[in-house]
């Protein structure tokens, strides 16, 4: 008489020992992420925060975002390198939180895996924790979700949620804007985490190059260069803030640089960026020719060589880029708002790259 073995969890698919081994691994690279409002531990069902730390503000604004790294992370699962995804992930929910001039102040992950490998999943963990010191926020908490069936076992992708805050009367915006003021362009570190779905095709699919290529152009292999991890401007901003008058700033992600600063400039008035003032990096060049991309579709997709903007007085200009030089950030003063007139939208790139 033959037994039956019985369904399990574990026969399903799901390991829940390699979750706790992998909470486990994780936990010194959270812990170097504290901040003093930060109560408990990792392992609790929520994150704590002490609010009373915002009794400081006349009237706190709370400023949250949520964003993932798109299909980037199908650049680091063919590398095999775990360990940078997460300062992408840092970088697209707190750049977009310092833009209203708010302090990032603690942020959570969900990282969801086909199978669970411990040390795969505490290297990423790594990567957001490192991203947080970065930023200057907490990592109070996170989920790892293992999905064996809809995920292949080497298959992951990441989110987070990000908290900070900002003073009423120090929010940063498009009511601050005003004619005259000069747009100032913070590099980017390379692509970032936006238009990888037409970086892969071109460079991968199309061409059939090789991640292990070395490029010439780039000085490195193409899998080093797209896994360059994304700039995490906050704590640039938030310096920024304390030593110029700044009106707006603006994080240059999914819909290029023109979309993106149109979303902060006011009815009325226009931002004229001339693209004479800078040369994208080779990665942009890479793509384009090797594409036949045209220059206005690589434009919408990708960010060209610049990852923040701000907008300030054209007076606040030379310390704003003392400031941002001061701190390793490359910058430069690449345009202007002017009254919008006939224009129909809030911002246009003009002229030819340097």
């Amino acid at each position: 008489m033959s037994e039956t073995t019985g369904a399990s969890y574990a026969a399903a698919g799901v390991d829940i020992e390699a979750g706790d081994r992998a909470v486990e691994l994780m936990k010194e690279w959270v812990k170097k992420t504290q901040r003093p409002e930060v109560l408990g531990g990792l392992g609790g069902f929520a994150g704590l925060f002490d609010a009373s730390a915002l009794k400081r503000y006349e009237r706190p604004l709370l400023a949250s975002a949520t964003d993932g790294v798109g299909t980037k992370v199908d650049i680091a699962r063919r590398m095999g390198v775990y360990d940078t995804i997460g300062h992408d992930l840092v970088a697209m929910v707190m750049d977009d939180i310092v833009v209203c001039g708010a302090e990032p102040l603690f942020m959570t992950d969900y990282i969801c895996v086909g199978k669970v490998h411990p040390e795969r999943v505490a290297a990423i963990v790594k990567g957001i924790a490192e991203g947080c010191v970065l930023a200057g926020c907490a990592l109070v908490g996170g989920e790892t979700a293992e999905h064996p069936g809809l995920l292949g076992e080497d298959d992951f992708d990441v989110a987070g949620a990000g908290t900070g805050v900002v003073e009423a009367d120090r929010l940063l915006g498009a009511d601050r804007i005003r004619t005259g003021d000069a747009v100032i362009a913070m590099a980017s570190s390379g692509l970032h985490s936006n238009g990888y779905s037409l970086v892969r095709h071109v460079l991968l699919d199309r061409a059939g190059l090789s991640l292990e290529s070395e490029i010439a152009e780039l000085g490195r292999s193409l899998g080093e260069e797209l896994l360059e991890p994304t700039k995490i401007y906050s704590l640039d901003c938030l310096a920024l803030t304390r030593t110029a008058e700044v009106h707006a700033f603006s994080h240059i992600t999914g819909g290029g640089l023109a979309a993106n600063l149109a979303r902060v400039i006011p009815d009325g008035l226009h931002a004229v960026v001339d693209r004479s003032t800078w040369t994208p990096g080779a990665i942009f060049d890479l793509v384009g020719k090797t594409g036949s991309v045209e220059r206005l579709e690589l434009e919408k997709t990708l960010n060209m060589g610049v990852g923040m903007m701000a907008i300030v007085p054209q007076e606040s200009a030379e310390v704003a880029l003392t400031t941002l030089a001061d701190r390793g950030v490359d910058a430069w003063v690449a345009g202007e708002i002017t009254e919008r007139g006939e224009k129909t939208t809030g911002a246009e790139l003009v002229g030819d790259y340097a």
